[in-house]
């Protein structure tokens, strides 16, 4: 009885440290019936988006879990929360969660294969079950990630109403193994689900709405990645769909005029999807002839043998009439949809819709793919021939087993491996020199058939989070590149074929360079169908910026937005060429108007907005990523000016990260731009953010002075214009190499706050430079002081200063003096060595 009663208790305890934390949790979700936790994690924490996690040590009761914390930290984390911790079940454990039974709940699992402690996750499977429903099962987080080249992975799984009003989600480790999970999300939503028609069975429905499903695609057609904290309430993930067209068929991606409003027929379809999806699209063209003639064709990797549920997302910007646009589905080569016509569905011009479709994905006759085409419907005669398309998810259903688990992919280095076990079995175990080489022909043979089988049925099921890879394989490069880029990209980055580069530079026309650098040549070009103007980076095989610059360019950039950082649109790495796509800057380079355009300089008060805005981009990196960013290659050149003349940082090939924000140094090669260099970074090489500030230091000086940091055309002391600039710091004759085109504009208050920031900037040791956050401040503070009203200029002053001059000779010796002195101690505080 007495044991009854102790159970009875600690029951009761457990209940309310769940609705404990459920409470916290909920102010932090974005749904009320929501449970955000990092396992493993001693105390609540946040990660990079702000978003709190709960510990899960509150809820904890298992025998045999453990917390842990990872050994290393790849970069390409995008937080260390929940990441950097772990739970560890040695045997079965349950975590139970309280949940409303009318709402369906997403359930999000975050997974690092990491080393932790004395755990292995090389050497870690187990099964994962919710209410019955396996959702894993001899699951490694590791082979999946080394699969697909990144460094952690998240699995996501709509779970159905539960009457029972508790979630349970419970671990099993394999046998002589071991479970574990970085984080869990438990986030309610509505019931967005309803029967489907299966496609090739008219007769046939499949009530969604009963099924537990997986998350394998979610794609925003003919758009860029949207975060889960843009998502319309259900905190989704939306990936660029680019990597997953077929062939070259990528058809003109559209985006509605700003005066469109994206108008929701209820408030319920909100949470269907943002209006981002909606916003843009992917369609054929406008060319009658080519539309009739190819299929908008997408494909994409699943496991055969289960039921999908394909959403698509439409909405129509364009055209407003019926039959203006009228086009066909097809699904696994099978007619999903005649007529399709966003009007006539809708209602309306930017009205979204969504239509849902089932397919059943045979082994024998799929060939774990699943395919998606559009055609314009020319039996109905719409006005245009053409297709289009918003959005796509792809939910797997669960079998009748409550099934929805995968197999694990096949691993580069398991593979090999087995190769390696084999061909020593053969090599050992034949006496014939004959049998030796027919054997080696045959295994070869077959090695390359189950090459051809395992690309086709193990790597390409691993869709959602990470995996943006195309699963069309014309040439083992574009298959690689797609993959490499994707990978580093995180799905941000949109991967461009080789003969969309080259269409849209007239085949590399030397009339469309616009720019030579360290990595290669820059061209002008167009992509879109000559709908948008870009700037296309073609890496110089000779050049000394390879492979390694390459991903860093693509890896930074695909996660960094900001104002005055430039944009990475997308890359291509096919047939050895390696290619970046940046935003168009119509301005050029901040160098080429400082000494090539004599006849149109920029103004004082222009150049002053350039550093300014130059500043911001390069102090975002150091304090606003998520670890530091130092640039290392700060530099005219590396300054871009759009057609608004808004400064924009550029080129990260040579940038370094560092692994948190208290990290004094980077020790590396030392690399970058002579004239421009850091000397203290050239002496102890090791890199710090205030190398940045002695480059940008070097920046402000070829602004001022309207001349390159390096000229060996100069004498001696001049080539340098970092040297040449404290020289005359110290003589107090800064003023006597001020560009003449601005020496009549620059107010003189401004010019030493200006001179003196430059100064400091060039200061030799780290330590006694500024912050790019205090040279930013003092900048700006130069523009206000620029814009005071009734001071006196540089020019004036020097005038000023040569008729003191010719008065002390004319007798006019006391009153005159005064004013030299006064202008000279106004001087003086540019020189003071201390600074502000």
């Amino acid at each position: 009885m007495n044991c009854e009663i102790q159970r009875y208790i600690l029951a009761i305890i457990f209940s309310c440290t769940i609705i404990a934390v459920h409470s916290q949790s909920k102010a932090n979700a974005t749904n009320a019936d929501s449970f955000v936790l990092a396992c493993g994690a001693t105390t609540n924490a946040t990660d990079f988006d702000g978003r709190k996690w709960i510990s899960d040590s509150k809820i904890i009761t298992f025998k045999d879990s453990l917390s842990a914390t990872a050994q290393s930290q790849d970069p390409s984390l995008p937080s260390t929360v929940p990441y950097m911790t772990a739970r560890i079940f040695k045997s079965e454990a349950t975590y139970k969660f309280p949940v409303y039974p009318k709402n369906r709940h997403w359930i999000r699992l975050h997974f690092y294969p990491s080393s932790y402690e004395n755990f292995d996750s090389r050497s870690s499977f187990f099964s994962v079950k919710a209410n019955g429903f396996t959702l894993l099962n001899n699951f490694s987080a590791f082979i999946t990630c080394e699969a697909l080249t990144q460094a952690y992975i998240i699995r996501e799984f709509t779970m159905i109403k539960l009457e029972s009003g508790v979630l349970d989600l419970t671990f099993t480790p394999s046998a002589n193994s071991f479970a574990f999970i970085n984080g869990i999300e438990i986030i309610s939503m509505p019931e967005i689900f309803q029967a489907v028609a299966m496609v090739g069975f008219s007769d046939k429905n499949v009530h969604a709405e009963s099924y537990t499903m997986q998350t394998m695609l979610r794609l925003n057609v003919g758009g860029q990645y949207i975060a889960a904290s843009n998502d319309s309430g259900l905190s989704r993930t939306w990936y660029d769909d680019s990597p997953y067209i077929y062939g070259a068929g990528f058809g003109v991606t559209t985006e509605a005029d700003k005066n469109v409003t994206i108008a929701y027929p209820s408030q319920e379809s909100k949470y269907i999807a943002p209006s981002d999806v909606y916003r843009t699209a992917r369609s054929m063209g406008p060319n009658v002839t080519v539309n009739q003639n190819y299929n908008l064709t997408w494909i994409f990797q699943v496991d055969v043998n289960f039921t999908y549920l394909v959403r698509l997302h439409f909405c129509e910007f364009h055209f407003d009439k019926v039959n203006q646009r009228a086009f066909r589905i097809f699904i696994n080569n099978q007619t999903a949809e005649l007529e399709a016509d966003v009007i006539a569905w809708s209602g309306g011009k930017g009205v979204p819709i969504y239509k849902d479709y089932a397919i059943y994905v045979n082994s024998r006759t799929s060939d774990y793919q699943l395919w998606l085409a559009l055609h314009p419907d020319v039996e109905v005669k719409p006005e245009f021939y053409d297709s289009i398309l918003n959005g796509v998810e792809i939910f797997k259903l669960n079998d009748s087993k409550g099934n929805i688990a995968g197999p694990n992919p096949a691993s580069s280095s398991s593979k090999s491996n087995k190769s390696g076990i084999i061909t020593g079995s053969v090599l050992g175990s034949l006496a014939g020199i004959g049998l030796v080489f027919g054997l080696i022909a045959f295994l070869i043979h077959k090695n390359r058939k189950d090459k051809d089988e395992l690309s086709s049925s193990t790597v390409g099921w691993l869709p959602m989070y990470g995996s943006s890879r195309s699963s069309e394989t014309n040439t083992t490069s574009k298959s690689s590149g797609s993959s490499r880029i994707s990978s580093l990209g995180g799905g941000l980055c949109r991967h461009f074929t080789l003969a969309e580069i080259k269409l849209g530079t007239d085949n590399f026309s030397e009339a469309r360079v616009i720019g030579v650098g360290g990595f290669g040549k820059v061209y002008k070009g167009f992509i879109d169908g000559n709908t948008k103007t870009v700037a296309i980076k073609r890496a110089n095989p000779s050049s000394d910026q390879g492979i390694r610059e390459f991903c860093n360019e693509i890896e930074l950039l695909s996660k960094l937005r900001h104002r005055h950082l430039v944009s990475l649109i997308g890359a291509c790495e096919e047939n050895n060429e390696m290619i970046l796509v940046y935003d168009y800057m119509a301005n050029g380079t901040l160098r080429e108007h400082l000494f090539k355009n004599s006849n149109f300089p920029l103004s004082w008060r222009q150049r002053l907005g350039i550093c300014i805005g130059a500043a911001k981009g390069i102090h975002y990196l150091h304090t606003g990523a998520k670890y530091t960013i130092i640039h290392r290659d700060v530099k005219s050149t590396n300054i871009l000016l759009d057609e608004k003349w808004v400064a924009k940082v550029s080129d990260f090939g040579l940038s370094k990260t560092g692994q948190a924000l208290n990290q004094t140094h980077v020790s590396t090669i030392v690399k970058g731009s002579f004239g421009y260099l850091d000397p203290e970074y050239f002496r102890r090489q090791q890199l710090t953010e205030k190398s940045d500030v002695y480059s940008f230091g070097v920046v402000l000086f070829e602004v001022l002075c309207g001349r390159p940091a390096l000229n060996p055309s100069l004498p001696k002391e001049q080539v340098s214009l970092a040297d040449w600039a404290i020289t005359n710091h110290k003589r107090s004759t800064l003023q006597d190499i001020v560009d003449p085109h601005i020496k009549e504009e620059i107010n003189l208050e401004c010019f030493k706050h200006f001179t003196e920031t430059a100064v400091k900037c060039l200061s030799d040791h780290g330590l006694d430079r500024p912050s790019m956050g205090d040279v930013l401040w003092n900048l700006e503070n130069c523009l206000q002081l620029q814009s005071c009203q009734g001071t006196t200029q540089l020019a004036a002053n020097e005038r000023a200063n040569d008729a003191t001059l010719l008065s002390i000779e004319e007798d006019n010796e006391t009153s005159n003096e005064s004013e030299v002195l006064s202008l000279n101690a106004a001087f003086s505080r540019v020189v003071d060595s201390k600074g502000r």
